[in-house]
């Protein structure tokens, strides 16, 4: 069984603060918690099935996407020639935000 190590990006961790942030000011402190909490869970749980998201190598060659709940988790599976590979999450983007454009203007891949 092959394994991946999920690592996040500085942008996804932004994100993350930035989810976090709004939830706290429109809710609580503990709902904010609880509700990235749960974002971090699914983001990690991609170290056994990686491949279960949405390919979107139309917005960035090796993108995949994944929706939970009101979030969109964007990453980058990479393997390793070993039975290992990573994870990189790159964005978490909440409601409605334009993922699309965002992902599409950085250079990293």
């Amino acid at each position: 069984m092959t394994t991946f190590v999920v690592i996040y990006s500085p942008e996804s961790l932004a994100h993350l603060t930035s989810l976090f942030d709004y939830i706290r000011i429109e809710s609580s402190a503990q709902t904010a918690e609880r509700f990235v909490d749960s974002v971090v869970h699914q983001c990690d749980r991609l170290d056994i099935f990686p491949d279960r998201g949405v390919s979107r190598d139309d917005i960035r060659p090796g993108l995949r996407t994944l929706a939970f709940r009101r979030v969109l988790i964007s990453y980058i599976v990479r393997r390793s020639a070993s039975d290992s590979g990573t994870v990189t999450i790159t964005g978490v983007f909440y409601g409605g935000q334009d993922y699309e454009t965002i992902l599409g203007d950085d250079d990293e891949s």
